[in-house]
């Protein structure tokens, strides 16, 4: 059984930094393909940042290039997702994802202007 469990959201000010982290049991971290995705009100879930644990490879959506950054420990099977320069259009709750479908419970990101 796949568990993601994140943590690290909160309220912060537009501009300021955030890092989450979700910590993968149940798979094999190593090999995995772990993504971040984001769900703000009244709209649909979207990517933000994936990594290949396997490859090494990222991906960001354009939306968060320059300002985000994914990364993973393979020591503690955790994913992180360092969060710099934060708008209010990043409000969201923020799900942790493993390849194919295993989601986390999510966790709330309030950005205030």
């Amino acid at each position: 059984q796949v568990q993601l469990v994140e943590s690290g959201g909160g309220l912060v000010q537009s501009g300021w930094s955030l890092r989450l982290s979700c910590v993968a049991s149940g798979l094999d971290f190593s090999r995995s393909e772990m993504a971040w995705y984001r769900q703000a009100p009244v709209k649909e879930r979207e990517f933000v940042a994936g990594i290949s644990n396997f490859v090494g490879s990222t991906g960001y959506a354009d939306s968060v290039k320059e300002r985000f950054t994914i990364s993973t420990d393979k020591a503690t099977n955790t994913v992180y997702l360092q969060m710099n320069s934060l708008k209010p259009e990043d409000t969201a709750v923020y799900y942790c994802n493993a390849w194919p479908d295993w989601w986390g419970q999510g966790t709330q990101v309030t950005v205030s202007s």
